[in-house]
């Protein structure tokens, strides 16, 4: 059954700190905290035009268990009704590492909560301190321990570019991640939005963005290594649209940045195999529903594998799984 979110923002309530990227109205779109009737009329919607009921209620935008109590317990209130029934399957919160403890999630387990991201954003305490996070890597750490001893589905999310990061330290912060055995993972290249100190700092010339070609290449590689360890990768970039756009500033964001990622994997894989075959008619074999994928954005793999004297075929295969491929050479 197809999956899908009913989103309600919660932007920016109960954050203790500004982090150095953080603009969430240019993140939203969203400015106005919901009401109870606000989660209702969403979740009536979406019962109306649900696919399925395996669906969540997702509380996205802030740091959900920190806002003041009385409102958090008002929200799910709201909504844990349309689970009860059977309407969605659960609910999903996102919030902060430091924000999590035995007492938050018996009221999130109350409440019908299931599942629960951390925004980690680097396991690297330096780069932390520097993007004023307020929380260390030990805190994830602990988090994560208490979320899995209450049985939440749990999910981690990281950024790549960060403001005194680099491609080792952010492929040591997977690295760590996969240690850590989460459910799900975003992977969020840094965005430079207006009207946070990470503008200042790129205007001053003290913060110098990855180019989106390098971020390609970093993110896809991190693509694999979450693959291989069996971890789901359930967003990449930020979506486009929710006024991200009016508020980028500089930074590798893309409304197709998964499948510019995708892509690279599946051309790097081809390339492995075809450079050993002769110049000629090839079959190229993907995953099913991979073809979008594999052939590139505007074609650009098939442009690419044809120049080096190849002419591909594409074709979908059942028994390959996920970024895995099958180049043959078509015999006449």
């Amino acid at each position: 059954m197809k999956k899908y979110n009913v989103s309600i923002f919660v932007p920016h309530l109960g954050c203790p700190n500004n982090c150095s990227f953080c603009n969430q109205k240019s993140i939203s779109g969203k400015s106005v905290s919901p009401t109870e009737e606000d989660v209702r009329s969403a979740c009536e919607i979406a019962k109306k035009t649900a696919p399925s009921n395996e669906g969540e209620i997702a509380f996205f935008g802030g740091s959900f268990t920190a806002i003041e109590r009385e409102y958090m317990v008002k929200l799910l209130k709201s909504a844990y009704p349309y689970v009860k029934e059977g309407f969605f399957k659960g609910i999903r919160i996102s919030t902060r590492p430091d924000c999590v403890n035995r007492e938050v999630c018996t009221v999130l387990k109350e409440y019908g909560v299931t599942s629960v991201e951390l925004g980690c954003q680097s396991m690297d305490d330096e780069v932390l301190e520097k993007n004023l996070r307020g929380h260390t890597a030990s805190d994830v750490e602990n988090a994560v321990k208490v979320l899995r001893n209450f049985g939440f589905e749990t999910g981690l999310q990281m950024m790549t570019g960060l403001w005194g990061s680099s491609t080792e330290k952010d492929i040591e912060t997977a690295e760590k991640i996969i240690a850590l055995k989460p459910d799900t993972v975003r992977i969020y290249p840094t965005i430079v939005l207006e009207n946070t100190l990470l503008e200042k700092k790129f205007r001053a010339g003290e913060y110098k963005v990855m180019s989106l070609e390098e971020t390609v290449e970093l993110v896809s590689r991190l693509l694999l290594m979450f693959e291989e360890s069996g971890i789901t990768v359930i967003r990449t970039g930020l979506h486009s649209g929710g006024n991200v756009e009016d508020g980028y500033v500089a930074g590798a964001y893309h409304p197709a940045f998964k499948e510019l990622c995708e892509s690279r994997i599946y051309f790097e894989k081809i390339t492995e195999q075809i450079e050993n075959l002769p110049k000629g008619d090839v079959v190229i074999k993907v995953p099913e529903g991979a073809l979008s994928q594999a052939t590139g954005q505007k074609k650009s793999n098939r442009v690419r594998i044809e120049k080096m004297g190849f002419h591909v075929r594409f074709e979908e295969d059942k028994t390959l799984k996920k970024y895995k491929v099958s180049c043959t050479t078509l015999r006449k």
